[in-house]
């Protein structure tokens, strides 16, 4: 074939290819509009099906609503209706009170106009009465002056005479009996007061000894105290001013002195001799000098803690150092420190209770026996030293003298002065308080049980409130509550018969029954 075939041939080819490619664009671009409309015409569908369903679900709601909305309509009105009821039913029952009460409030009315009408009836009755007693009491007396012979002004005055008499009479056996009474009930009331302050402070006894023992190590000991030629000792007698005694007592050193201060010192040094073992007559006049030194300090702090447990406060610091040495001073074998303290809670309970003023009654108490520090360098007695020491030392006057009268070296002007008197006399004489009332008391503590314990069906006797009270326990099975009661006084009866004892004695008999039983 020539070109122009060639040529013509793919003109062809061309112009068959752009034909092919018109219609197969046109035929897609057709294809695609149809598959465009389809689409949109199913959006469509769907966005009726979905409106629809939306408006079907808008009218469920709003027919809800309104239900609901209907139903508590409906509830409100019944409630509302209820009260209503309710209210009404209230407003009638106010209604039926009001008018019962009205009802009531007339009869009253009726009741009172009838009662005023008989009380008009009755007035005038009374006055006719009163007029018909008056002509006969004016008839009455004028018949009594005539028999009597005097009117009745005179009669009158020799009625309030005679009465007068009587009473004044009856005035001077009533002020007699009430005077009788108070001189009683002043008698027992001061007993329980003294019975109070003693049931209130309890204190141990003191028992201290008028010479001092030391105890030594061996019996080589007494030689090196008494030194070569008696040096040493006569160093220390020397030193502390007392009385050494070494004779055959094993292993021991008597050291007597009227001064307690001064045996205290002697002894405190020996043993610290003893202990230190060097015995000369420097060292012993070092050892004395510091014990000396130390016992005033010790002197000084037992005056302040006495002082501080009495509860007196301000007091000088001499009178202080003087309360201290009463710690080593014994009247009659009780110690004077304590015993000043019991003196102070005793005056101060008894104070207490007659209203009188605590604080000077403690204070005075506590310094009652001042005098017995410094009675053994200053003569005198003690009450009047103690005086002038607590006048010296700032003491208020009322104090001063109440220290000076507590043994009526000096008439008492006051009560206080009295209870410090009796405080005095119950410290040294309660029981237990000076040895030679020890045994005694002991005994008749021991006597009083044993008394009780003759009885039988009793388990077991204690003798307290030093003898004042007996208790008994007895056997709930031996013994009934009718037992109990008789067995009581029989016992008192056998107390009176067998012992002798000061005041009395309370017997109780304590009777009880116990049931036990376990939980298991």
């Amino acid at each position: 074939m020539d070109i122009l075939s060639y040529i013509l041939m793919d003109c062809a080819t061309i112009v068959a290819g752009f034909m092919a490619g018109f219609f197969y664009h046109k035929y897609t671009r057709a294809k695609r509009q149809e598959s465009l409309e389809t689409l949109g015409n199913k959006i469509l569908d769907d966005a009726r099906k979905e409106a629809e369903t939306t408006k079907k679900e808008a009218r469920l709601q709003a027919k809800d609503q309104l239900l609901q909305m209907k139903l508590d309509f409906e509830k409100e009105t019944h409630d509302r209706r209820q009260e209503l009821n309710l209210l009404e039913r209230r407003v009638l029952q106010k209604e039926e009170h009001l008018e019962k009460k009205g009802n009531v409030l007339d009869e009253r009315e009726l009741d009172l106009a009838k009662k005023h009408k008989l009380a008009a009836g009755l007035e005038e009755e009374l006055k006719v009465q009163t007029e018909r007693y008056q002509k006969l009491l004016a008839e009455q007396n004028a018949r009594l002056e005539q028999l009597a012979g005097m009117s009745a002004a005179e009669a009158k005055e020799l009625l309030l005479s005679t009465m007068e008499r009587e009473i004044r009479a009856d005035a001077a056996r009533m002020v007699k009996r009430i005077d009788t009474e108070a001189r009683e009930y002043a008698d027992r009331k001061a007993k329980d007061i003294i019975a109070l302050a003693i049931k209130r402070y309890a204190s141990d006894y003191v028992a201290e000894q008028t010479v001092s023992v030391v105890p030594l190590p061996n019996e080589e000991m007494k030689g090196r105290i008494i030194g070569r030629e008696g040096r040493n000792i006569r160093a220390l007698e020397a030193a502390t001013g007392v009385d050494i005694i070494i004779d055959d007592t094993p292993e021991a050193v008597i050291l007597s002195a009227f001064n307690s201060v001064r045996r205290e010192v002697a002894r405190r040094s020996l043993e610290r001799l003893i202990t230190d073992g060097r015995i000369h007559p420097g060292r012993i006049e070092e050892i004395v000098e510091k014990v000396t030194q130390e016992l005033e300090v010790n002197i000084r702090e037992a005056g302040e803690a006495a002082a501080f447990d009495a509860g007196v406060h301000g007091l000088h610091p001499e009178l202080i150092k003087l309360l201290g040495k009463l710690k080593f001073r014994t009247s009659y074998a009780q110690n004077v420190l304590q015993h000043s303290v019991e003196v102070c809670y005793l005056a101060g309970i008894m104070a207490a209770e007659l209203g009188l003023n605590v604080k000077h009654a403690k204070r005075a108490g506590l310094l009652h026996d001042i005098g017995k520090a410094v009675d053994q360098e200053v003569e005198g007695v003690h009450a009047l030293i103690g005086a002038d020491l607590a006048k010296r030392y700032g003491e208020s006057p009322k104090v001063v003298h109440i220290i000076a009268a507590h043994h009526e070296d000096i008439t008492p002007e006051n009560v206080l002065a009295v209870l410090v008197q009796a405080a005095d006399t119950l410290s040294g004489a309660r029981p237990g308080a000076r040895r030679e009332m020890l045994e005694t008391y002991v005994k008749r503590l021991e006597d009083l049980e044993k008394v009780a314990m003759s009885f039988g069906g009793i388990s077991k006797s204690y003798a307290i409130q030093a003898g004042r009270e007996i208790r008994l326990i007895v056997e709930s099975e031996k013994v009934s509550d009718e037992e109990a009661a008789l067995l009581s006084r029989e016992v008192a009866k056998k107390i009176e018969q067998d012992l002798t004892y000061p005041g009395q004695i309370k017997v109780t008999v304590i009777r009880e029954t116990r049931s036990v039983e376990y939980a298991r």
